[in-house]
């Protein structure tokens, strides 16, 4: 059954003890510690007039200061956490679109989210930190403490958490997450990993996006375990981490994976000595080749899991005690189903769109009735993925149903391109995308990796995967690169590849 919920993120916190924020190099800072820090801010923002439903930006570096600022807002407001890269005309577009009634930034550092709030008459406090990790006050422009007054929390149905969907070929929607939607999709996580206090869980995401901030973070929170929030993800510090924090898992996107695979083998005696009890994979598709090699390197179940910002990330996931490589695992919190084109529910093998429904799944975009519209049917949430579902419940993404390539008639799966492409020896990372054609309308595309040290033909691997899928689907045009275009979150982005490589 799903997860039902009627916590908050203090809920969470509280009557908990042992290390909650950890960082390299600064001491712990423990739950009780946590809780008073999410009660003062909570007390500090009533003292500007701000309470449940108040939109609050964060623009924070990755750290134990952001993780702890996301709980201590979202207990008694509205996080809404923005990318720290975004140029002055994008904090000013986002915290526009969300109304938003105050900025918080770090002490001393220039953002041009300042002057975006400037613009705006957003009000500015700055975030202090304290000497343990995660520990911080809120300062006014004199560097004065913020003052306090009484403050009322968060309730299960007030939205704790709000972010932008990263629209790549549309204006980017709203999604709002109550206390209910976040804290049940932390226990539907916590759940599956069966994770329990003794548990410490190495922060490599970035806090802005929902994989950070729900299943490294507040996952961690539900159990009772500890997180090692690390200044953002970084393949040449990874290993010196593991051998420091000594963590019992970790959770990145497959780019960030295969990053550090591609160093793994100069690491193994600090990989050695430091055994996982798992690792965790989400927001894209695990090739099975990074899977295997995962497996093999690191000696721990690898668990991949499907998740999205509108279902408070987890949807599915794969179990320590089964795996099955290529699949995204069986429903791991909210109801996942396969519908057909006609509303109608698919049964096993039948490949339709994946849809939700359940307690952690957002109630609905802010302030747009069309997306609404399109996105909810006969009270399920539809994906936009597509997908099937075994006899086992055990769900596998074919691809973004707004990424099949459509090939003057004739449906292309990037994905199932990717995957036979990934299996050629030399091939470290691989992206199938659409580029435009004039006849065709569109054309199957791909950017390719090289492994360190391999050479890649085009014209052989296209041989190679002829081998393998039928003609309309082999690569017309295959793009050797030393690296692939992500976003900013490290996922491979395939809309819009054409046009930034320039094959437009």
């Amino acid at each position: 059954m799903p997860e039902t919920s009627s916590e908050t993120i203090r809920d969470l916190i509280a009557g908990r003890e042992g290390p909650a924020l950890r960082q390299p190099g600064r001491p712990d800072l423990d739950y009780p510690g946590l809780l008073g820090l999410v009660d003062r801010t909570g007390r500090q923002l009533a003292g500007l007039g701000l309470g449940p439903g108040a939109d609050v930006a964060i623009v924070l570096p990755n750290g134990p200061e952001m993780a702890a600022a996301f709980m201590a807002v979202g207990s008694h407001a509205v996080a809404a956490p923005l990318n720290p890269a975004y140029t002055g005309d994008e904090f000013a577009f986002y915290m526009e679109d969300l109304g938003a009634r105050l900025l918080i930034v770090a002490d001393g550092v220039e953002t041009p989210a300042r002057g975006a709030a400037a613009r705006l008459g957003v009000p500015v406090v700055a975030l202090r930190t304290g000497e343990r990790a995660g520990d911080f006050t809120l300062v006014d422009a004199d560097g004065d403490a913020l003052p306090e007054a009484e403050t009322r929390t968060n309730g299960p149905d007030d939205v704790a958490l709000v972010l932008h969907t990263s629209g790549t070929t549309s204006r980017p929607k709203i999604v709002p997450l109550s206390s209910a939607n976040v804290c049940a999709s932390a226990r539907n996580i916590a759940r599956t990993l069966e994770l329990s206090p003794q548990d410490r869980c190495l922060n490599v995401m970035p806090l802005f996006h929902i994989h950070g901030l729900i299943a490294a973070v507040l996952s961690s929170v539900s159990a009772g375990a500890a997180i090692s929030c690390t200044s953002g993800f970084d393949a040449l510090r990874f290993f010196g981490w593991l051998d420091e924090v000594k963590p019992t898992w970790y959770t990145a996107v497959p780019t960030m994976h295969q990053a550090i695979l591609s160093r793994a083998a100069r690491n193994a005696e600090i990989v050695g000595r430091n055994r996982l009890r798992f690792v965790r994979s989400s927001s894209a598709s695990l090739p099975v080749p990074v899977f295997r090699k995962l497996e093999e390197t690191f000696g721990c179940p690898v668990i991949e899991a499907y998740g999205m910002t509108e279902a408070a990330h987890q949807m599915a996931s794969n179990r320590l005690d089964q795996q099955k490589p290529g699949t995204v695992g069986t429903m791991g919190g909210p109801e996942v189903a396969i519908m057909g084109d006609d509303g109608r529910l698919l049964g096993a093998g039948e490949v339709g769109e994946i849809v939700i429904r359940g307690p952690n799944v957002t109630g609905g975009y802010r302030n747009n009735d069309k997306a609404n519209a399109e996105a909810f049917s006969g009270g399920w949430f539809r994906t936009g993925d597509q997908g099937d579902m075994d006899a086992d419940g055990f769900v596998t993404i074919r691809g973004r149903l707004k990424e099949i390539i459509n090939r003057g008639g004739e449906k292309v799966s990037p994905r199932e391109v990717d995957d036979v492409l990934m299996e050629h020896p030399a091939v470290a990372q691989v992206v199938t995308f659409a580029m435009p054609h004039d006849k065709l309308g569109e054309e199957v595309a791909a950017a390719v990796v090289p492994v360190d040290g391999q050479i890649v033909d085009p014209v052989e691997l296209r041989e190679f995967a002829a081998k393998s899928l039928a003609p309309f689907k082999v690569p017309r045009k295959v793009v050797v690169l030393d690296e692939i275009p992500k976003g900013p979150t490290g996922k491979l982005q395939r809309i819009g590849l054409a046009e930034k490589l320039g094959l437009t």
